[in-house]
């Protein structure tokens, strides 16, 4: 009798903490509501609050080949854990294309757009919010994150096996006919929406893909592989955890035999993201080849801008929008202004600019139009600082008093070339220094900007270069972002 009154008080026990720890992790969502994204309510984000907010959100993106909506293991599931980590989560139960891609497409961009505007009411850093998709929700992840504009591009990615592909051959069938409708037939727009032919490099978040070894509905090696190699390849950060078994679609499933390993990995990669501060000062790093980091293994990490953030710490949020080969002349081969870059620099909206330009302007072929380098140097200039064009005296005393709501000026900073040190693909030095440093300083002065003069300062680092002659290598990256870094602090 007594045996038994004791097991009956064990298992009484045992259920009251089986309970308590039910409530527990239940606690840990603090609220739970549904937002319409379309007027007609036939698309709708489920939104998820942390009890315990730390200021990172992801936005959800279930599976279900376009044909349907796997939601649960493959979006609601997910809620839990992630609140338990101080997570905001909000899943986007999108339209289905049937045949036009634009449905899920604004669908997505319209839940971050609510994220990113509600971030301070719902305790969210706005810089800190990703996405989170699942087979052909990876797919329309991964086209958020390749194709979106920049306010609502994700701050990272994470793509569980994901459809990348859209060549019906080598990819999930119907995903691909369902998303592209009769586009199927259009070569152009299946590699475009075959996401790892739209990975930029520097413009594409920070993505982490998980896969098992044995997934025979989507191929690994043609899918999740091909993401993951363009991403490499670009210099992104990116990182993959392919598991030996497992099969398609285990999601967050607790009987995914690698369930528990899986938290921990994903835990663990978003942990070791540096998020920026929401104040911190915003750095724009414009430039050609030298601010991209040619040369450079992972110049994300390993980069001019990169080696800035470092230096400068988390007090600053430092970006790198260099595009290799491009000239200031809008006339030159390859024009910055021309490129994404550009309009992503300008959407950054940032504190600081520094420009660093004009080491191609110096090529024969280019500057035969060194006649127009100024006026495109001043049209960059008046673009991210339209006030500097206001008039002088009592006007601009009048101008100043009605920019009450005036956008943020940032502080621009215009670099002299580094040496060409090598005449490599037809720079010339001689070009740099007395026609192009010399136009540079009278803008400088006409705008009132600051000159970083990169062609004195770093004229005695000619050891931190690659073997062209025109690229520093890592340590002359450093070396670049310490004389960068001096002159800001000042």
């Amino acid at each position: 009798m007594k045996q038994t009154n004791r097991m009956s008080l064990l298992r009484q026990t045992v259920t009251l903490l089986m309970l308590l720890l039910v409530i527990g992790a239940q606690a840990q969502t603090a609220r739970k509501f549904t937002l319409d994204l379309t007027p007609d309510g036939k698309a709708q984000m489920v939104c998820f609050l942390p009890q315990t907010p730390s200021g990172k959100a992801i936005v959800g993106i279930p599976g279900g080949g376009y044909s349907v909506l796997s939601n649960g293991h493959e979006g609601m599931m997910a809620s839990d854990w992630l609140n338990q980590q101080g997570i905001a989560y909000f899943v986007v139960n999108y339209r289905l294309p049937e045949g036009d891609r634009t449905k899920p497409i604004s669908d997505v961009e319209q839940g971050f757009r609510i994220v990113r505007d509600s971030a301070q009411v719902w305790g969210i850093n706005p810089h800190d919010v990703g996405i989170m998709g699942f087979s052909a929700g990876g797919h329309l992840a991964s086209v958020i994150s390749t194709h979106a504009a920049f306010d609502v591009r994700p701050d990272f990615t994470i793509l569980f096996y994901p459809v990348i592909s859209m060549d019906e051959r080598v990819s999930h069938i119907w995903s691909c006919r369902n998303f592209l409708g009769e586009d199927q037939k259009n070569p152009a727009i299946v590699r475009d929406f075959s996401t790892m032919n739209a990975v930029r490099r520097h413009l594409t978040p920070p993505a982490l893909i998980v896969s098992a070894s044995d997934d025979r509905l989507v191929p690994f090696v043609t899918n999740g592989l091909e993401y993951y190699k363009a991403m490499r390849n670009a210099g992104n950060d990116c990182a993959m955890y392919v598991y030996p078994t497992g099969d398609h679609g285990f999601g967050f499933g607790p009987w995914f035999k690698y369930h528990d390993q899986l938290l921990t990995d994903i835990g663990n990669w978003l942990k070791a993201r540096q998020t920026p501060k929401p104040d911190a000062i915003r750095v724009a790093c414009i430039g050609n080849s030298i601010t991209d980091g040619h040369g450079i293994d992972m110049c994300d990490a390993y980069g001019y801008p990169a080696e800035l953030q470092k230096i400068l710490g988390k007090d600053y949020w430092v970006k790198n929008f260099g595009v290799s080969a491009r000239t200031m002349l809008n006339k030159g081969d390859y024009p910055y202004m021309n490129e994404l870059a550009w309009q992503d620099a300008q959407a950054f909206k940032p504190d600081v600019v520094i420009i660093k330009l004009g080491t191609n302007d110096s090529k024969p072929e280019n500057w035969q139009y060194g006649a127009e380098f100024r006026q495109d140097l001043e049209q960059m200039i008046l673009t991210l600082r339209p006030d500097l064009a206001q008039p002088v005296g009592k006007k601009a005393k009048k101008a100043k008093k009605n920019a009450v709501a005036a956008p943020a000026k940032p502080q621009i900073y215009l670099c002299t070339p580094i040496p060409a040190f090598k005449s490599t693909w037809n720079i010339n030095d001689q070009v740099i220094t007395n026609e192009i440093i010399p136009i540079q300083q009278e803008v400088a002065k006409k705008y009132g900007l600051q000159v970083i003069d990169l062609h004195t300062l770093y004229a005695n680092d000619g050891d931190k270069m690659l073997d062209d002659g025109i690229h520093p290598d890592g340590k002359g990256a450093h070396r670049m972002a310490e004389i960068i870094a001096g002159e800001l602090k000042k």
